[in-house]
This record gives structure tokens, sequence and C-alpha cells, in this order.
């Protein structure tokens, strides 16, 4: 056992995934800040949450330069409100204290690889095609004339309820054409916009593109009439797959300074398939490190996280014959451990769906690197 993920990090490795089984656990923030701040002395430049991937570039631009102030990006900055957790305000204003004074290369940069959507709600794609079409300078492109009304795609329904989705309407197939132009646009024009702006300016347009479009998939899928666990499975796939998409351009950015480190649920980040239960409505797809790992463009190092008891989730103290009663006796406080050093186990049984527990599985076990456990 070791709190020291230095011990953890194979050579070579791109992309070092941590993973938490439960957002509601404040004590995984925690641990990250401690384990990223160790693997900046190895060499890693960047950290990438499960957040936003838009709405985070605010959040790099007062990492990096110090634009705007704590609170505001803190509000703005994140999306599934993850700006009102400790652990992640702890985590910006010590990447911003760190970058001054130091040289380009060495800064560390901030970066969300989530899609712009929540599981049951995704926004209207107007926002990222008026900024892109603002940067390109083109004129007399009325977007929001051609969106309408953003309740009309952000609300509940038009997820839940295939009728009701804006996926497969007029507006939507005319935005997509037009977010395709604009993305065309944008490549052919990449040597005298580069050259005006900035790479990273460009860089930025194409990210809110890949957003826009993005999102139009999403309802798209969101409009299929399908049954609900294979309606749910499809939106779900679609979200991991927009990450893993994110993860692999944040990559291609990042290759040149430094290794990554991926924090988001064990879920998204496992290499074997992701499963979802509740009631009678279930899921299987594979996760945006699943997908990442498989492609093989750079090394990928998953390290799995369980919980042993925790007050915040009203969550007991672990049956000894499940995977996280074994760890629980292995472990004081917090520390990671070879996942081969994890002896096979019973799934753990006495959590709820409202916790948003992922117990551990031999799945998820055999195909991780290792295994960090908080004993709560």
């Amino acid at each position: 056992m070791s709190q020291d993920i230095r011990d953890f990090v194979p050579e070579p490795c791109d992309l070092l995934a941590l993973g938490e089984p439960t957002h509601q656990e404040p004590a995984f923030g925690a641990v990250r800040n401690e384990l990223f701040a160790q693997l900046v002395e190895l060499g890693f430049r960047s950290i990438a949450l499960e957040t936003d991937r838009v709405a985070a570039l605010a959040v790099n631009d007062y990492v990096l330069h110090g634009t705007g102030d704590l609170d505001s990006v803190m509000t703005e900055g994140f999306s599934h409100d993850f700006g009102a957790l400790d652990a992640n305000r702890r985590l910006v204003a010590w990447m911003r204290e760190y970058n001054e004074d130091r040289q380009a290369q060495e800064r560390l940069t901030f970066h969300g690889f989530d899609a712009p959507t929540e599981n049951t709600s995704a926004p209207s794609p107007r926002s990222y095609f008026e900024y892109a079409r603002d940067y390109l300078h083109v004129e007399n492109l009325d977007i929001a004339g051609i969106a309408g009304d953003d309740l009309r795609w952000s609300r509940d329904e038009a997820i839940l309820d295939f009728a009701l989705s804006m996926g497969t309407s007029p507006e939507a197939e005319r935005l997509r054409k037009i977010g395709e132009d604009l993305l065309t646009k944008l490549y052919a024009r990449a040597p005298e916009l580069i050259a005006r702006t900035s790479r990273a300016e460009w860089l930025r347009a194409k990210t809110h593109l890949d957003a826009g479009l993005g999102l139009l998939h999403y309802h798209w899928q969101a409009a299929q009439p399908l049954a609900q666990s294979d309606r749910i499975c499809l939106l779900l796939t679609t979200r991991d797959t927009l990450m893993a998409r994110n993860l692999l351009d944040i990559r291609s950015v990042e290759a040149g300074r430094g290794r990554t480190m991926v924090f988001a649920h064990n879920t998204h980040l496992q290499r074997n398939g992701s499963t979802w239960s509740v009631g009678d409505t279930s899921a299987n797809w594979f996760g945006a490190g699943a997908i990442v790992d498989s492609l093989r463009i750079g090394s990928y190092h998953f390290i799995a996280a369980s919980l042993g008891r925790s007050e915040a989730l009203k969550l007991g103290e672990p049956e000894p014959d499940t995977f996280e009663g074994f760890l629980q006796h292995r472990i004081t406080g917090w520390g990671l451990i070879p996942a081969t050093e994890v002896s096979p186990a019973r799934t753990r049984t006495d959590t709820l769906p409202q916790q948003g527990y992922f117990p551990l599985v031999q799945a998820t076990v055999d195909g991780a690197d290792a295994i960090l456990h908080i004993t709560g």
C-alpha cells in the first residue's frame, strides 16, 4: 500500500486516469489534488476533469494568465455544479499560484473533457456556432433566428421524450449544415486566421464548433423512438464517445508539453464495459477510457477507486467478503494498491442509487492497473 502515485506511473504513460466511484464523497477530490501535485514533479503539465470542455476554457484562462477572478471562474467555468466543490476550488487556486512567474512551457493547464450535457438535458448549439461565426467574421448569418428559443432544446422533455426532441427538426438539420460549413471554413482559412489571432484562438473556435456539432448529434440520438433502456444506453454511449474525442484532442494539444492526468467517474474511465441499472432500466456501454485505450494512440493507465464508509453518502462499513471490505482491512485512511494484489471478492450490495456509488466488480479490478481506496 502506498500514498505516492509516483510508484504507480509506468513508462511510457501519456494519460493517467484516476477514477472515483461516486461524485458525492469529497475525499476523492482532496486526494486527487494531492496526487496531481506529485505527478507535476514527474512532468505532468495538464489535468482534465469530467466537466464541460467549453466552459472550462474560462478556468484555463484564469490558471494560465489570471484572467477573471476565482469566484467567477468557479461559477462559470464548471458544469454539473462541480464548481461548488471545495476540492475543485483548491485545485484551481493551487494551479494559478503554481503558474505565476513560470515559463509558458512549464505552466499547468486545465481542461474539461465532457460534453456540455447532463444525462437528461442538453442545451441549444446556438451559442457555440455563434462563437465560431464571430471568430470567422461571417456576416449575415442569423443563427439565433434559426435555432429559435433555447428552452425548446434545453428542457428535460426534449431529451426524455423523443416526440418532443429537437433532434430531427428542420432547425436541427439547418444548424448541422451551418456547423459543418463553419468547420470547413475554419480549416480552410487556418493559415490566415492563426496568423491574425493565434493557434490557441483557432483551437478555441474549433472547440466551440465541436461542442455544437456534438450537441446536435446528442439531440438527434434523443429523437430516436426507442425503448427506455435502449434510449438511455444510446445517450450514455454518445456522451462517452464525445468525451473520448475530447480527450484525444486534449492530448494532441498537450503532447509536446507533457503528460495529462484525467479525473472522472470510474464508469467513464475504466477499460472494461460499463453497466448501470435502476429498476427495470439498464444500460451497457463502453466509456471514454475504454475507447481511448483501445485506439492505442498514447499510453493509457487506469487507477480505479473505491470507498469503505462515508458520512456524506450515509454509507456504512462494507462487509468483509466484498472488494471494499478486503481493501478496508488492508488500508488505513487512504492508499494505492496494485490491482493484481486485490483478491477475488463479492460485489457490495448495501448501496443506494441516489448515492451515485458504483461498487467495485471483478471486471473493473481486472481492467485496472491499480486501486485507490479511501476507508472513510
